[in-house]
């Protein structure tokens, strides 16, 4: 029996329950293993292989979700900051969200894999989570999903519009509300940002954010809304840490990103953040800024690169 085939698919559907690509790997593992050991009980003329190991994952990943606090990002934690020059001082106590690296599964990553939906996705109770996903994302009928969670099917139905709504209430639109990142126009507004960010150019940021832009940096708990705090902040940045950066596009959560390196005192240049951007209306209208070691390490960033060469060429020469 091949369980194989359907990895990449369990470890999205795992980084969904759990907001962490590193434990959904770990969880999908445990999935493996779990069937494995299950093989010989495995009744074809109840449930199809995919479905026996969604049900699988899904047991797993509740008993991991037990008593566990939510994954958030940092404007999910209160009011934004007024000020562009408070410490950042990071919460290491925090789980926070993880961005998932869309080059490590080879899986489809559509609009409901983004960011914003996959922190809102953390409040729910994880049951409901599950509800939502295995229904919603996965296409599961009511009565599979009934069967998967062990319970019945005006429970699911229940569980479904529950979770709907919450969703609605947190304010988290449609694929509709977010521009797609193949698109031509979503390329060439990363593509100038990314110049902008390279020459340290606030300006020149700053003009291509939504008015109501939000910028968060976890682990540092602080957040910003606005084009003007935005740019008070980068500019803070900029002087901190001078011009000359880099940058290399990559994916994450099927949206645009980059990893930025930071000019250093010997020339060089050091990996300092993966920064997720989402686009709506031609604009970025939120950046995740990540900073954790662990990301990095999600995504294959090399921690240094020459200022000589470009960081694509240096990931290439790895």
């Amino acid at each position: 029996m091949d369980f194989e085939p359907y990895r990449g698919e369990l470890v999205t559907y795992c980084y969904r329950m759990l907001g962490s690509f590193h434990e959904a790997e770990d969880m999908v593992q445990e999935t493996m293993l779990r069937a494995w050991k299950a093989r010989e009980r495995y009744d074809a003329t109840r449930a199809s292989v995919r479905t026996w190991l969604y049900r699988i994952a899904t047991n797993a990943c509740l008993t991991a979700l037990e008593g566990r606090a939510r994954r958030p990002l940092p404007s999910g934690l209160g009011a934004p900051s007024e000020d562009p020059g408070a410490p950042l001082t990071p919460a290491l106590d925090i789980p926070w969200l993880q961005p998932f690296p869309d080059a490590r599964c080879d899986t489809e990553v559509r609009a409901d894999l983004r960011l914003a939906l996959v922190a809102a996705m953390q409040v729910l109770p994880p049951r409901q989570r599950a509800v939502l996903v295995l229904r919603e994302v996965l296409e599961f009928s009511a009565a599979e999903v009934s069967e998967q969670l062990g319970t019945t099917v005006p429970a699911v139905n229940s569980a479904l519009q529950r979770a709907r709504a919450a969703l609605a209430d947190a304010g988290v639109g449609g694929a509709a509300d977010v521009d797609e990142p193949d698109d031509p126009g979503v390329r060439a507004v990363v593509r100038r940002y990314a110049r902008a960010f390279e020459a340290a150019d606030v300006p020149g940021l700053v003009r291509l954010l939504t008015d109501d832009a939000v910028l968060e940096m976890p682990p540092v708990p602080l957040w910003y809304r606005g084009s003007r705090d935005y740019g008070l902040f980068m500019d803070r940045v900029f002087r901190m840490r001078g011009s000359g950066w880099a940058t290399t596009p990559l994916t994450a959560n099927g949206q645009p990103a980059f990893a930025a390196y930071a000019p250093e005192p010997d020339g060089g240049l050091g990996l300092h953040t993966l920064q997720v951007l989402t686009v709506a209306g031609g604009r970025i209208a939120r950046n995740t800024v990540f900073a954790d070691p662990r990301v990095f390490g999600a995504f294959g960033l090399p921690p240094r690169i020459s200022s000589r060469i470009s960081p694509a060429d240096s990931r290439r020469a790895r």
